[in-house]
C-alpha cells in the first residue's frame, strides 16, 4: 500500500509562505529526490498555479543547474490538482480530480506504485483531519516570518507524532520527518 506523505516548506514561526524562505542548491536537491520517488503530488489549485512557475525552466532554463534539475523532474511527475474553480488544466503531467479528496486518496492509496505526496497546506490540512497522513516531512526553515498562514490552522484534536529522523542543511533548514503515534 502506498503512504500519503505530506511534505512541506515552513517557517521557524510555522508559516507555509515560499516568498518568506530562500531555497538554495542543496535544498533543491531536496526536492528533487523527493519529487523523483513521488508517484503523484496532490496540489491545490493555488498552489498548483504557484508550481506552474517551474515549467518556464523548462522552455528558458536558468542556468542554475539545482533549479533547471528541480523543473525537469516537476515536469515530469504526475500531479492531481483539487480545484473548485479550474475547469482544465494544460501541464502534460497534470489533471484534475474527477473526485472528492478522501474517495481519490484511498483509491490512489490501493494502487501499487511509490508514494503520494501532498505538497499543498490546504490539503494536508484536510487530510490531516480525515486521519490520511501517514508522514509528515517538514522542511523548517530559519527564519521568522511574523504572519501568514499556519500549517496547522483550524486543528481541533489534537494529534500526536513520532519522529523518525530529520535532515540537516547548510542553510541552517532543517527536515522533520514524523509518522502519527497512533495514541
Amino acid at each position: 500500500m502506498r503512504k500519503i506523505i505530506a511534505a512541506i516548506n515552513m517557517t521557524l514561526d510555522g508559516f507555509c509562505d515560499h516568498t518568506a524562505i530562500i531555497p538554495d542548491e542543496e535544498i533543491h536537491q531536496h526536492y528533487t529526490d523527493l519529487l523523483d520517488n513521488a508517484g503523484v503530488v496532490l496540489y491545490g489549485r493555488i498552489t498548483y498555479q504557484l508550481m506552474e512557475f517551474w515549467r518556464t525552466l523548462i522552455e528558458n532554463p536558468s542556468g542554475e543547474k539545482s533549479m533547471d534539475d528541480f523543473a525537469l523532474v516537476m515536469d515530469r511527475t504526475p500531479k492531481i490538482v483539487f480545484s473548485h474553480t479550474l475547469k482544465k488544466v494544460d501541464w502534460k503531467s497534470a489533471r484534475l480530480a474527477s473526485k472528492d479528496l478522501k474517495e481519490e486518496v484511498l483509491e490512489l492509496k490501493q494502487q501499487p506504485g511509490k508514494d503520494i505526496f501532498i505538497g499543498c497546506r490546504s490539503l494536508i490540512i484536510q487530510l490531516m483531519k480525515l486521519n490520511l497522513v501517514d508522514e509528515y516531512q517538514l522542511c523548517i526553515h530559519p527564519v521568522v516570518a511574523g504572519s501568514g498562514l499556519p500549517l496547522f490552522e483550524n486543528m481541533n484534536d489534537r494529534i500526536t507524532l513520532k519522529l523518525l529522523k530529520t535532515k540537516s542543511f547548510g542553510s541552517g533548514a532543517i527536515v522533520l520527518y514524523y509518522e502519527p503515534s497512533g495514541q
